[in-house]
């Protein structure tokens, strides 16, 4: 017994280990706060030499405004590119406007174009100049390409740095052109991309094949057959679901005309996919779609005020429904104990189906092929949750008030409650999206405002009928 005590421990620890093993030393924000203090630039060089730039931006966010002010004006060249890319874009702004010019332009000249545009399409136009006038010429036309496709496109997620080559070019051609322009190719890159006369992508070679193979061997002999061309106008959760579906590493961006114009890579089609679950993370909680952890109170109060104020709409609806069986809860006050716990299992269910709806419609998963073979499992589970737990119910329904009526309304209400939930919590999220309305923004409340009603109408409505 002793010995399994023991295991489980190790265990626990090994598990807490693992969590903590990427994050930041909680003791680095005290020793930064003492160097800044004392104004040691060297020794908070030597602090932040070992950090990643990722975890760099994380203590910047990390810190209160007054200590990032005090440690960018000691350490701001120690800032580079891939920290601010790092940054929370609400926070870019604040830390860009604290760098010198000179720094920040250092900065900006080691990011890929994809990661430049990343960095400056938040930002307020004198900022964006200022980013834009730090480039060199070529860069800078780059850059101002790409803004000028829509937000959200292929065309702004891009990077204009392609490798590609001729389709009927041999693998000696092509590892010798790669050893003589090594100073242009971009830091990383994972396919060269082959084109026709007309500069349109026939296909592409991945890095490994082109090393493993001969080089007389023709590049179109070796190409992959999970070649697909992005047009540069296509929304980047379009771009994001292609990746993940194909499982894709990079994908070439066509114009209208379908001439190579760009390349996208797995990190950035990732970060999409990431940024499109917490935004739908933020929306089911009703907190906005851009919150952050750096948000200032008054900005952080705005986005949570509007869906506080349609909470509590519906929380009025629900209780108007109340209002209208005073004199039976009245006569019989267990009604006013028991009826919470109706809504209560009726919203979870709800919240339960809603969270598997918003995230099918998300993926792709939930179409109108399935929809009806999904609406009715979500109504079989509601009915055997509802079955069982009104069971549950009824028993304490009698043994705590000595009521068997009693507990054959709480169980019916159940039942009728989990029933409409598992439907609502489905049903619902589809109207929207069929509406073009986000799901995952406006569903939670609706949701919420019918397993409310009905669950207190149920209950209150069996109650009149089958007790008074």
């Amino acid at each position: 017994m002793a010995d399994q005590d023991d295991e489980t421990i190790l265990r626990d620890r090994e598990a807490d280990e693992g969590r903590d093993a990427y994050a930041l030393d909680e003791g680095l924000r005290g020793q930064l706060k003492a160097l800044v203090a004392t104004g040691d630039v060297a020794a908070i060089d030597a602090l932040m030499e070992p950090l990643h730039a990722a975890d760099i931006a994380d203590l910047l966010e990390q810190v209160s405004d007054g200590e990032r002010a005090a440690w960018l004006a000691l350490w701001s060249k120690g800032i580079d590119g891939e920290v601010l890319s790092e940054l929370d874009w609400g926070l870019r702004e604040e830390v860009i406007g604290l760098l010198p010019e000179q720094v920040l332009a250092d900065a900006v000249r080691e990011l890929d174009s994809d990661d430049v545009v990343d960095l400056v399409e938040d930002l307020e136009d004198d900022q964006i100049e200022q980013i834009l006038d730090a480039l060199e010429p070529a860069d800078r036309v780059a850059v101002e390409r790409a803004l000028a496709y829509p937000e959200e496109t292929a065309g702004r997620l891009m990077q204009r740095e392609v490798v590609h080559a001729p389709e009927h070019w041999t693998v000696g051609e092509m590892i010798d052109h790669l050893r003589a322009h090594k100073r242009d190719l971009p830091e990383q890159f994972y396919h060269v991309i082959l084109t026709d006369p007309r500069m349109k992508p026939t296909g592409y070679v991945t890095l490994g094949r082109l090393l493993s193979s001969g080089r007389k061997t023709e590049l179109r002999e070796i190409t992959e057959d999970s070649f697909r061309a992005i047009p540069a106008t296509q929304h980047e959760d379009d771009v994001a679901y292609a990746f993940n579906q194909y499982h894709l590493i990079s994908a070439p961006v066509v114009d209208e005309d379908g001439r190579l114009v760009g390349v996208i890579t797995i990190d950035d089609a990732m970060i999409v996919l990431d940024e499109a679950a917490e935004e739908d993370l933020l929306k089911l909680a009703g907190v906005g779609e851009e919150s952050s952890l750096s948000d200032r109170v008054i900005e952080t109060t705005r986005q949570r005020f509007p869906w506080l104020f349609v909470n509590l709409i519906t929380a009025i609806l629900a209780s108007l429904v109340i209002s209208q069986f005073e004199a039976a809860i009245t006569q019989i006050v267990a009604l006013a104990v028991l009826m919470p716990i109706v809504a209560s299992m009726g919203g979870n269910a709800g919240t339960q189906s809603l969270t598997v709806a918003v995230r099918a419609i998300a993926t792709r998963d939930l179409t109108r092929s399935n929809l009806m073979r999904v609406v009715m499992r979500e109504a079989a589970v509601g009915l055997i949750n509802g079955a069982v737990f009104a069971v549950v119910m009824g028993v304490i329904g009698l043994f705590w008030f000595g009521s068997p009526m009693l507990g054959v309304v709480i169980a019916s209400a159940m039942v009728i409650n989990l029933l409409v939930a598992g439907l609502a919590g489905i049903l619902i999220p589809v109207a929207l999206d069929r509406l073009n309305i986000d799901p995952a923004l406006a569903s939670g409340a609706f949701v919420t405002t019918v397993t409310d009603v009905v669950g207190f109408f149920a209950f209150l409505g069996l109650a009149v009928v089958l007790l008074l």
